[in-house]
């Protein structure tokens, strides 16, 4: 749903058989997701202040594991190779 295409299609004055733009958009909104709005309304400032942090948090995750000498995230079970019978 890109915002910038949306401006062409609000012409319901000229096409009275178009719905105006902000009741399209809720149909779009509802066909795709299937419910009427958001469970958790969020401004654009706060969603990228959660990825952010989210980001950093994963970021130190990974330095972590570095540091400890473990390339592997948690639970994943490193297969070596010679441990590996290949029938040809």
């Amino acid at each position: 749903m890109n915002p910038k295409k949306l401006g062409k299609l609000d012409n319901h004055k000229q096409e009275p058989w178009k719905a105006p733009l902000p009741e399209f958009i809720e149909e779009l909104y509802r066909k795709r997701f299937g419910k009427a709005q958001p469970e958790r309304i969020v401004s654009i400032e706060e969603r990228a202040n959660e990825l952010a942090q989210k980001k950093a948090t994963q970021r130190a995750a990974r330095m972590a594991r570095k540091a400890n000498g473990s390339a592997s995230a948690p639970g994943d079970d490193p297969v070596q190779k010679e441990d590996v019978d290949i029938p040809f």
